[in-house]
């Protein structure tokens, strides 16, 4: 039987109100990340059934132990200083001040007790100005789930790239839940890539094919191959990076001397958090970080 689809959102005008929440690295930021949520906001508003409010890039903490991670110190202020002129994209630094790790699915419950506690406490949640104000502050994850069924909540939807949902079918990086909980709860906007064949993964996922009416797959009309990575690789080998990153983001790396051949090799010996935590062997966990570091440089 089918999901029947993610929680009814509030209404504006017949449209259903929709939040975009990114969590990555951003490691560092780079436009095409700021390119993502305006691809899902057109597509979105474009189908007639959603406004969009906001968008919030929630940068990973430092307990993730990705190869070459930066300080989310350092990431938080490049992704505000790549969003600073937007009058409706926002950095939200709760997940990324996490002495440990927080799955995905607990950023979202996280944000989505924000949405409701904003929304009980002023008539209108749509602006920007006061999220990007008030005071973060470490709310329980543990709330009754009940409250994410009321029909007149504002949609929290979270906005990936395809290799998200490659990455769900990497063995012990996910819990199985907690990708049911993503797509049948708050729905997925999937901004596709040159090269990259959702479909195929989603036919192949039981889990996916059952929530497949929440999750959009949006083809980026710009195909453009920019990552993190590459940005990273360019930085070490002394290449310009003008035109791939934010001017303020270029301006910030070189005023704190980031990303070298030293800052790549930070959390090299170290098993990534996800391995860490769902897999009991330890050679296990070694072995899938090498080979999921392999398929991030293919």
């Amino acid at each position: 039987m089918d999901d029947p689809g993610p929680a009814g959102g509030m209404r504006d005008e017949g449209r259903t109100r929709v939040v975009l929440l990114s969590c990555g690295s951003f490691n560092p930021i780079t436009l095409m990340h700021l390119r993502m949520f305006e691809v899902a906001r057109d597509y979105l508003e474009n189908t007639g059934q959603y406004r969009v409010l906001r968008g919030i890039i929630s940068p990973v903490s430092d307990g993730y132990k990705k190869k070459g991670l930066i300080e989310a110190s350092h990431r938080l202020e490049m992704a505000r200083l790549a969003s600073e002129d937007s009058d409706w994209i926002t950095v939200d630094p709760w997940e990324g001040s996490q002495p440990e790790w927080m799955e995905t699915v607990k950023v979202a419950q996280h944000h989505y007790e924000e949405l409701l506690s904003a929304g009980q406490n002023q008539d209108d949640v749509d602006t920007v100005k006061y999220t990007k104000r008030r005071c973060i502050e470490d709310e329980s994850q543990h709330q009754a789930k009940d409250c994410l069924l009321c029909s007149d909540d504002p949609q929290l939807m979270l906005l990936c790239g395809a290799d998200v949902l490659v990455s769900f079918g990497i063995p012990n990086l996910w819990k199985e839940e907690d990708i049911a909980e993503i797509v049948g709860r708050y729905g997925l906007v999937c901004i596709n890539r040159s090269g990259s064949d959702p479909q195929k993964i989603i036919h192949q996922s039981k889990t996916l094919w059952k929530h497949r009416k929440n999750i959009h797959l949006v083809d980026e009309l710009a195909v453009n191959a920019l990552s993190a990575t590459v940005v990273r690789k360019a930085l070490c080998g002394r290449q310009s990076v003008k035109y791939l990153l934010p001017d303020p983001v270029v301006h910030y790396i070189q005023e704190h001397s980031l990303y070298s051949s030293e800052s790549e090799q930070k959390n090299a010996d170290v098993v990534l958090a996800p391995f860490q935590r769902y897999t009991k062997d330890l050679s296990k966990r070694k072995k899938m970080t090498i080979e999921l570091r392999k398929r991030k440089h293919k």
